[in-house]
């Protein structure tokens, strides 16, 4: 048996339009699995056209603007009816927003929570309520080094991402012994479109990139593993964790 297929499986990912999250998806369609992408702009149209070409997997583009609550219910029952059910939840999509914390305004610090913590709740609670009732499934939330280390000028992602993994943990802790596995995933320093400054950045990115022992930044396809294995049974031991991807940043 292969520990880590996915054929047969269905699983939505959030914030899939590009970067990380695209790549979280194309991982799943590799391994097996028919595939909802995600994303507030109409990109999500071309990036799903373009994953099936390339994976020849099933995918099913559903643009959806998470900062609004009666779009992640319908993301979450449009993505039921479409695949079925579903087996698999990756919560990738997010917001930031940075100002020092003496001037941070607080409708931005609603935003941010909003869509950082409050829809990954919603979405989390949706497909829980669907799992317990259907035999289990794998709930993955990505998290964010700022999670661990808080960051500067970010006050609202540090307390939205540090409150992912704390309710990661707490989910694991009711939903685990019911067939449904809560984890999550945290990201170093990857380069993508939205981090090409920081990348060519010699001053703050040079820095980072000499505290990374791997010496490289990661790029999206360093995810595509840690994906795999937290959807696929190879992890049915496994819930409550919160497993950096960070080239050793964390521990240096």
């Amino acid at each position: 048996m292969n520990l880590f297929d996915l054929t047969g499986k269905r699983a939505l990912v959030t914030g899939s339009s590009r970067g990380i999250g695209r790549a979280l998806a194309e991982a799943l369609l590799e391994a097996g699995a028919t595939v909802v992408v995600n994303g507030v702009a109409d990109r999500i149209f071309q990036t799903a056209d373009e994953l099936a070409a390339s994976t020849g997997g099933t995918v099913i583009p559903i643009k959806a603007d998470l900062s609004q609550r009666p779009e992640m219910h319908r993301l979450f029952e449009e993505s039921l009816v479409k695949l079925g059910g579903l087996d698999i939840l990756i919560v990738n999509h997010g917001i930031q927003r940075g100002h020092p914390a003496e001037d941070f305004p607080i409708e931005d610090w609603d935003v941010v929570l909003e869509v950082d913590l409050t829809s990954l709740f919603v979405l989390d609670q949706l497909a829980g309520r669907h799992m317990l009732a259907n035999g289990g499934g794998k709930i993955i939330n990505i998290a964010s080094l700022i999670s661990v280390i808080g960051g500067l000028n970010v006050p609202a992602y540090a307390a939205a991402k540090g409150g992912v993994v704390q309710l990661t943990k707490a989910l694991s802790n009711q939903w685990a012994g019911r067939g449904v596995n809560v984890n999550a995933i945290v990201p170093g320093f990857i380069h993508t479109d939205l981090t090409e400054d920081l990348v060519n950045d010699p001053g703050e990115g040079a820095s980072l990139l000499a505290r990374i022992p791997v010496a490289r930044w990661g790029v999206p396809d360093d995810l595509k593993g840690i994906a795999i294995f937290l959807a696929s049974n190879a992890s049915n031991y496994v819930s409550g964790a919160v497993i950096p991807v960070d080239g050793g940043f964390l521990v240096r």
